[in-house]
């Protein structure tokens, strides 16, 4: 384990909410880097090489399910953890983002903001006793 401060890219086109996330990472100890939509995520992944990112589903330009199979498909990126956050809760959107190889899945009418906090540090190794 590593003294670096993790960095979280958060790819999130509600600018409130993100400002919200981005808030309780920096609290939390982390860096972070946003991304509003797909298309500049793609290009925030090359420059600020998150630790994780945890990435929407429904955004402009490109969707998080495509960004999360160019990640993939990408050699310099393809082991990015990667945790989807969505408010699409089916079962098919679930098995789509576990079939392109996502770390995590979060509804996020589902989870708290801390609970994403635990889930981030676990997917980090942070979490002592993790299983």
């Amino acid at each position: 384990m590593t003294d670096k401060t993790p960095t979280i890219l958060l790819v999130e086109d509600d600018a409130e909410l993100a400002s919200v996330y981005r808030a309780r990472f920096e609290a939390e100890g982390f860096n972070t880097a946003w991304a509003e939509n797909g298309e500049n995520a793609l290009a925030r992944v090359v420059e600020s090489k998150p630790d994780l990112i945890l990435l929407g589903v429904m955004m402009p330009r490109v969707s998080g399910f495509d960004v999360l199979d160019i990640l993939r498909n990408t050699p310099q990126t393809q082991h990015a953890k990667i945790i989807m956050m969505s408010a699409l809760s089916s079962d098919k959107d679930i098995a789509k983002a576990k079939a392109l190889g996502v770390d995590d899945y979060l509804v996020k009418s589902q989870v708290a903001m801390a609970d994403v906090v635990h889930i981030v540090r676990k997917h980090l190794g942070m979490v002592k006793g993790a299983d």
